[in-house]
C-alpha cells in the first residue's frame, strides 16, 4: 500500500489549484488522481473566451486558463496519475484505485481533497416523452464533439434549457453552419448569465421560449423533429400550445449536478448543494476530508473555482500540519426565504479567520431586494440588491466580528423592499 500525505481527486481546475494551495502552505507529499487522459478537465473542450478575468486580470480561453494552472503544477513537480478512476474511499482515508498500467491500487492518505467536478443530467433524468432515436445529446457532449473531436452533432438543432454551456452551443453551434431554431427553457426566466444570453441567442436571432419544454421527441433511427408546449404555474404542460420543429438533434443543457457519489457511498453529511456540508474551511462532516469546486456546488465562473480550491488546498495543510483542532463549535449556516443555499453549510466559530465568504444563489429572479445576514435572530449585516438572479452566484464576505459570538445559527435570506 501506498501512503500519500494528501490525495486529491480529480485534476480539473479544482484539483489543480487546490494541489497548488497545499503545496505552497508547505505540504509537498501530494498525489492528483485524475481520470481523464489529461489534466484540465472541463476547460480542456472549452474554447471560447471569458475565463481569468479576475484570476489573472486578461480574458482567457478555456484551455489557455487550465494550461496555466498545469504549469504551476509541473513547475512544482506536483506528481498525478492520469487514465485513473478512483473506486472507493474509507473513512480511515484509504483511497482504492483503478488504472490499466497499475491495476488496483490503494493509498493510504493522511488527508484527501474531493475535487470531482460535476455531471450533466441527461434525457433520462427528466423523462422526454416519445421516441428514443439518436441525436439526443447533452450540451456537454456536443461541446467535445465538436471542440475536441471536430464532428458537427447535426444541422437543424434545438436546445432544451437554457444553462451556460447550451447557450455556448447555440453560438458555436450557428458559427460551424447549423441552423439553432430555438432554445426551450421550462422556467419563466433564463438559467444562463446574462452575458451569454446577449452574446449566444439575442447576437444570433435565435428564439427563447420560456416556461416551455420538450413534451414528445420524434423519429426512428435519428431525431426528425420535437414538440414543445408551454408549461402552467406547476411546470405542467399546457394542452393546445404545442410547436412541432423539424430537427435533427436534440440539445439538453438541464442542470448539472455535483459528483458526489463517492463521498455519499462514505456517509459524508450532505448540504442543500447536493454537494457535502462543509465548514468554512472546505471540511467535511469527517475529519481530514475536504471538498472544493463544483462537486460542492456548481459555480458560475472557472475564477471562483480556483480560489475556493486553493483555500480548500490551505485548509487541508493546516489540518496536516497542525493537526486536529481539539476544541470546535460548529453553528449552522441555513438558507432563509429566497436562498436556495448557502455555502459553508456550518461554521465553526472557534477558527474563523478575519473574514469569512459565504456563497449562495438564490431560488429565482427579483428585484429591488435586501440579503440579510442573520446571527442568533438578529440582523447583523444587509445589502440590497437592484436584481439578483439564479444564474449568478453571490459571494459575501462578512468579517469575524460579526460571526465570533454566534450560538445556535446563521441564515442568509431574502426580503423585498419595503
Amino acid at each position: 500500500m501506498k501512503n500519500v500525505d494528501l490525495v486529491i481527486i480529480g485534476g480539473g481546475s479544482a484539483g489543480l489549484a487546490a494541489s497548488v494551495g497545499a503545496f505552497d502552505s508547505g505540504i509537498k507529499d501530494i498525489l492528483i488522481i485524475e481520470r481523464n487522459p489529461f489534466l484540465g478537465g472541463i476547460l480542456n473542450q472549452c474554447i471560447h473566451n471569458g475565463f481569468g478575468l479576475s484570476e489573472f486580470k486578461e480574458e482567457l480561453t478555456g484551455p489557455e486558463f487550465a494550461s496555466r494552472f498545469e504549469k504551476q503544477v509541473e513547475d512544482r513537480k506536483i506528481p498525478y496519475v492520469l487514465n485513473t478512476t478512483v473506486t472507493s474511499i474509507t473513512k480511515d482515508k484509504v483511497v482504492t484505485y483503478t488504472n490499466e498500467k497499475e491495476g488496483v491500487v490503494e493509498v493510504q492518505a493522511k488527508a484527501i481533497i474531493m475535487a470531482a467536478g460535476c455531471y450533466e443530467r441527461n434525457a433520462g433524468a427528466i423523462g422526454i416523452p416519445g421516441d428514443r432515436p439518436a441525436g439526443v445529446i447533452t450540451a456537454g457532449q456536443a461541446q467535445l464533439f465538436l471542440n475536441e473531436y471536430g464532428y458537427m452533432v447535426g444541422k437543424k438543432v434545438f436546445i432544451l434549457g437554457s444553462g451556460d454551456i447550451g447557450l455556448i452551443m447555440a453560438r458555436r453551434l450557428t458559427l460551424e453552419g447549423a441552423k439553432v431554431l430555438g432554445v426551450a427553457e421550462l422556467c419563466a426566466w433564463s438559467n444562463g448569465l446574462n452575458r451569454n444570453m446577449v452574446q449566444c441567442l439575442y447576437d444570433y436571432d435565435i428564439p427563447l421560449y420560456l416556461s416551455h419544454t420538450v413534451t414528445r421527441v420524434i423519429g426512428k433511427g435519428r431525431v426528425e423533429a420535437i414538440e414543445i408546449s408551454q408549461v402552467d404555474e406547476r411546470m405542467n404542460p399546457i394542452h393546445g400550445t404545442e410547436k412541432r420543429f423539424d430537427v435533427d438533434t436534440l440539445v439538453l443543457s438541464i442542470g448539472l449536478v455535483p459528483n458526489n457519489n463517492l463521498l455519499t457511498d462514505l456517509g459524508v453529511e450532505v448540504g442543500r448543494s447536493r454537494g457535502a456540508a462543509v465548514n468554512q474551511n472546505y471540511e467535511t462532516s469527517i475529519e481530514g476530508i475536504f471538498s472544493c469546486g463544483n462537486v460542492l456546488h456548481v459555480h458560475d465562473l472557472v475564477d471562483y473555482v480556483v480560489d475556493e480550491a486553493r483555500e480548500a488546498g490551505r485548509s487541508a495543510a493546516r489540518y496536516l500540519l497542525e493537526g486536529k483542532k481539539e476544541t470546535s463549535k460548529n453553528i449552522p449556516v441555513n438558507p432563509g426565504e429566497g436562498i436556495g443555499y448557502v455555502v459553508p453549510s456550518k461554521l465553526d466559530v472557534l477558527s474563523l479567520k478575519e473574514k469569512t465568504a459565504f456563497k449562495f444563489r438564490v431560488r429565482k429572479p427579483s428585484k429591488n431586494v435586501f440579503i440579510d445576514y442573520i446571527v442568533d435572530g438578529v440582523t447583523v449585516k444587509s445589502t440590497f440588491k437592484p436584481v439578483i438572479i439564479p444564474s449568478e452566484m453571490e459571494v459575501f464576505n462578512l468579517p469575524k466580528n460579526l460571526l465570533e459570538n454566534a450560538q445556535q445559527s446563521i441564515v442568509i435570506s431574502m426580503r423585498a423592499k419595503e
